[in-house]
């Protein structure tokens, strides 16, 4: 008894200290807590270390930001609960950002955690399934944890006086920022990321994560006006619009991951990786190609090329695809081409919504999308699941067919994404690959460069198949990024981290250049060399860049585009998000055909592996078989039952993309007497068909299992099964 009455005088004791030195303790948790944090970003104990003897002030800050967002715990009475809650808060962010950084350059950032959806739907590429199943499986015992300390854990039996406690916690906050504009003075912390990968080694996780979230779209310039505007058009003069008609097909390819390996002064190979595009680029116009981005963010180098806009005036670690193009239109190298007659396509090997995609293709001009879910060769894949870049080649082709006029034609790749093995996946390589440091090293290498070189094979095919056309043809190939591989400007022969490879091939007799160039720039240059002088960025890069206000005229118009009052446009908006259709060739259902018992043909054109059985608002798995026939069983059909086809995301969502026409099913016996066999129904119940391609242009969400109905035009663009 008297032992059991000391423990409890001891544990009484313990709790009153805790509570008389809790700010202190708190603010202890918390330098432990961010240490943790920069540890599993550094991946290195030692390196952790110096930092915080290196970038001390930089630490202290860094902690105080941790400590300052858990000072409202002192409000509540379930204190260890909110303490917890928050920890784990900031150590799910660290976990999270360390993954990342295993496997790319980029950090975590704002705009990450608006892609959350596009990051699962990868995941499988980056980590093993009981790694997946092991994290999912922690933060289920964390989340029971989290709910057992909120009913049984300590709470706080002292006095709480509020009267004090919230003046103290306010003026703390107004004293952090304060102490956050001291830093700026001191140069100890910066808004400014030139590269975001340094940045966060220099400024710290928490500090950049709070940059990322809170500063985002273009600051508006000092002087705004209509005025301003309209001077900056004025400098451009009056151009030659040049040539407006009789325009060429013009094909953009982005290739994932591309670069010349050869440029990496530790490795040696077997032979040439890139024969083909080395032939190309002695003949053609080629050179080096600045990106904003390094190891990730495609869609970025996309949203430069497209538009003709910097990324250096949007908030660090910003993707306009997944902000301020979800809701707005935006001139583009679609709508220029479009209003000039050209036919707009995107076409890419990966599922439809990735960054956001399907919704923003719309909104910059293109008429319709194929995106892999509309593709019969999807099994094509390479040794880690990405669809190797030969199966575009049909459907580029498909594209060109669809019009009697040119076209415009945008490609993304996907083959050479990574990640990357560290052991050896391919049995016989056509390319072997030495010089890195470890074996796991020049086992990802290998890899990597072997893609490249099938990848090379692509370019070739590509130009072939369109010299073979003999239409009037432009071809611009680039890289979007390099690999994440761990390289620095030293290891490089040329260039550095930011800089991949161009090349433009043609059939019209341009004249060969060999000239470095900006991916904001790159589009601009290639109409100049066609003679044409259309669209405001384009025509804006063409004329001024040797203007010494060249850099802060483009903010300004990328400011009064995005997010001003689109001066330029005389206050309005010229551009409408297009109606764009899903897949280059309409997907119709014929009819359904009961084999035996619960066994099914479906009859139709231009079926996919991601077509899936639709009957009477329930969807049902399929086989495919080929393009014009999938088997489903264990199905049961009631007579009149409304029948129709999905295109099932390859994002693992579970939403459909779009639907076919729909059909009513009747045993044939009833049908002929009827005179309905395979005949269409319009139900007004249903989506109807797009107005290109046959397939809905708008996104239904609806419970599991029964596609339901909303208004074409949503953000995410999916239709939920």
């Amino acid at each position: 008894m008297a032992e059991k009455q000391g423990k409890k005088k001891s544990g009484e004791e313990l709790i009153r200290l805790g509570n008389k030195y809790a700010l202190l303790l708190h603010f202890v948790g918390c330098l432990l807590l961010y240490f943790a944090i920069e540890w599993m970003a550094r991946h290195s104990f030692v390196q952790t270390v110096n930092y915080v003897n290196e970038r001390t002030k930089v630490f202290l800050y860094n902690s105080l930001l941790i400590f300052i967002t858990t000072l409202p715990v002192f409000l509540f009475r379930r204190r260890v609960f909110w303490r917890s809650l928050i920890f784990v808060f900031w150590v799910t962010l660290g976990i999270g950002n360390g993954i990342l950084l295993a496997n790319r350059v980029t950090p975590l950032t704002g705009p990450d955690l608006k892609m959350m959806s596009e990051g699962v739907g990868v995941l499988g590429k980056y980590m093993s399934k009981s790694v997946e199943t092991f994290l999912i499986g922690l933060l289920i015992a964390v989340g029971i944890v989290l709910v057992i300390f909120f009913f049984k854990g300590p709470r706080f039996k002292g006095k709480r006086d509020l009267k004090i406690l919230i003046p103290a916690i306010l003026a703390a906050f107004i004293g952090f920022y304060g102490l956050t504009h001291l830093y700026y003075h001191m140069k100890q912390l910066s808004t400014y990321f030139g590269n975001i990968a340094f940045a966060y080694q220099d400024y710290g996780f928490p500090y950049c994560l709070m940059v990322t979230v809170a500063d985002t779209g273009i600051d508006e310039p000092q002087d705004y006006s209509s005025k301003l505007i309209m001077d900056i058009i004025d400098e451009e003069g009056n151009p030659d619009p040049g040539k407006t008609e009789d325009l060429p097909n013009v094909i953009i390819v982005q290739l994932e991951t591309f670069f010349d390996p050869e440029e990496v002064n530790f490795l040696e190979f077997s032979e040439d990786p890139l024969p083909n595009w080395h032939a190309l680029s002695e003949e053609y116009t080629s050179g080096l190609y600045t990106v904003p981005t390094v190891g990730a963010g495609t869609v970025n180098t996309e949203f430069e090329t497209l538009t003709g806009m910097s990324l250096r005036y949007f908030g660090a670690g910003e993707y306009p695809f997944k902000g301020v193009l979800k809701e707005n239109t935006c001139e583009s190298v679609g709508y220029v081409l479009g209003n000039l007659g050209l036919t707009a396509h995107a076409v890419h090997n990966n599922y439809a919504t990735f960054y956001s995609r399907k919704t923003v293709y719309s909104n910059i001009g293109f008429n319709d999308f194929t995106s892999n879910e509309y593709m019969d060769n999807q099994d094509d894949v390479n040794e880690i699941g990405w669809m190797r870049d030969r199966t575009l080649i049909p459907y580029i082709g498909a594209c060109l067919d669809k019009t009697s006029n040119r076209d415009f034609v945008f490609v993304v790749s996907v083959q050479g994404h990574g990640a990357y093995p560290t052991e050896d996946v391919i049995e016989d390589p056509a390319i072997e690959v030495t010089g890195a440091e470890t074996e796991e090293k020049n086992c990802q290498w290998e890899y990597y460069v072997n893609q490249l070189h099938e990848m090379d094979q692509f370019v070739k095919d590509l130009v072939d198949y369109v010299s073979e056309r003999g239409e009037p043809t432009v071809i611009m190939f680039y890289g979007d990024h390099l690999p994440t591989l761990g390289l620095s400007d030293s290891d490089l022969i040329v260039g550095s981290t930011f800089q991949t490879r161009y090349l433009v091939w043609d059939n019209i007799g341009l004249s060969q250049e060999k000239r470095d160039i900006c991916a904001y720039q790159a589009v601009a240059r290639m109409f100049d060399r066609m003679d044409l002088h259309e669209g405001t960025m384009f025509r804006f890069h063409q004329t001024m860049q040797e203007n010494e206000f060249y850099q802060l005229d483009l903010q300004t118009l990328q400011y009064d585009i995005l997010y001003g009052k689109k001066y330029v446009y005389g206050q309005s908006d010229p551009f409408s998000r297009k109606a764009m259709a899903m897949g280059i060739n309409r997907i119709e259902l014929d009819s359904l055909e009961q084999v035996s018992g619960g066994t099914f043909y479906v009859h139709g054109r231009n079926f996919t592996q991601s077509s899936k059985l639709i009957v009477s608002g329930k969807w049902y798995p399929t086989s495919f078989v080929d393009s014009e026939t999938l088997l489903v069983t264990g199905l049961t059909v009631e007579d009149g039952a409304l029948v129709r086809v999905g295109q099932l995301s390859n994002s693992n969502s579970g939403k459909f993309l779009s639907y076919t026409n729909t059909i009513t099913y009747l045993p044939p016996e009833k049908a002929q007497v009827l005179g309905l066999l395979g005949q269409d129904i319009l139900d007004p119940s249903l989506p109807m068909p797009g107005t290109e391609n046959g397939n809905t242009d708008g996104s239904t969400d609806g419970a599991a299992g029964n596609p339901g109905d909303e208004a074409a035009g949503n953000t995410d663009n999916e239709v939920k099964s």
